[in-house]
């Protein structure tokens, strides 16, 4: 999936004032964007997070996952920073759709965690696309990053794609009462790592 530079714009926020980078997919349509901070030219590896879009943590502060305070905790440590990235994927619910997430979160109501609930629904447990972060990267002109996730199948999949990844940085936070089943079981079937500070 290769997508297209559109337009850039400031965007204030409460962390600091980032430039956002607009990109379109010419074949689907779909939209992705770019938040950069500072000066990351000047960075030998550059402080990033590879966000996928979630409504309900990112917008409407649900407490059953931890995407919005990741979301924010990246955005916190990049303004502390100075400068870094993040890459803001338009693939709802690991890639099912936001209608299709509010299916598996009434699942979950019923019992099911958040794998068989994508599966009951016909879905793999983890539908997302990485590849269109190539041509975000390639016009930010950034080839080594530093990575702030917990989930080592995006750090192979930004590899295989040519990212040259220094470090992996945790990013544990937002656990709640409302989502500790959820992190359990993106620990115990998803393989992210929590309580893991090695690469």
């Amino acid at each position: 999936m290769s997508v297209v530079y559109v337009a850039s714009c400031r965007l204030p926020t409460p962390f600091g004032e980032f430039t956002m980078h607009g990109f379109e997919d010419p074949d689907t349509g779909a939209e992705h964007v770019a938040l950069v901070l500072g000066d990351i030219d000047a960075a030998d590896s550059v402080l990033t997070r590879v966000h996928s879009e979630c409504l309900t943590g990112d917008c409407l502060f649900s407490m059953r996952c931890d995407c919005g305070s990741q979301l924010q905790g990246a955005m916190k440590r990049i303004a502390d920073e100075g400068a870094g990235v993040i890459l803001y994927l338009r693939q709802e619910g690991r890639g099912i759709g936001l209608i299709n997430k509010i299916r598996a979160y009434a699942l979950q109501d019923q019992g099911a965690d958040t794998v068989e609930a994508n599966e009951r629904l016909g879905f793999d447990a983890d539908l997302r696309d990485y590849t269109m972060c190539k041509s975000m990267f390639v016009h930010l002109n950034v080839g080594r990053i530093r990575l702030m996730t917990n989930n080592p199948v995006k750090v192979n999949a930004l590899t295989k794609l040519g990212l040259e990844i220094i470090e992996r940085i945790p990013l544990e936070t937002g656990k709640n009462d409302h989502n500790a089943r959820y992190l359990a079981t993106k620990a115990g079937k998803l393989g992210h790592l929590f309580g893991n500070k090695s690469n």
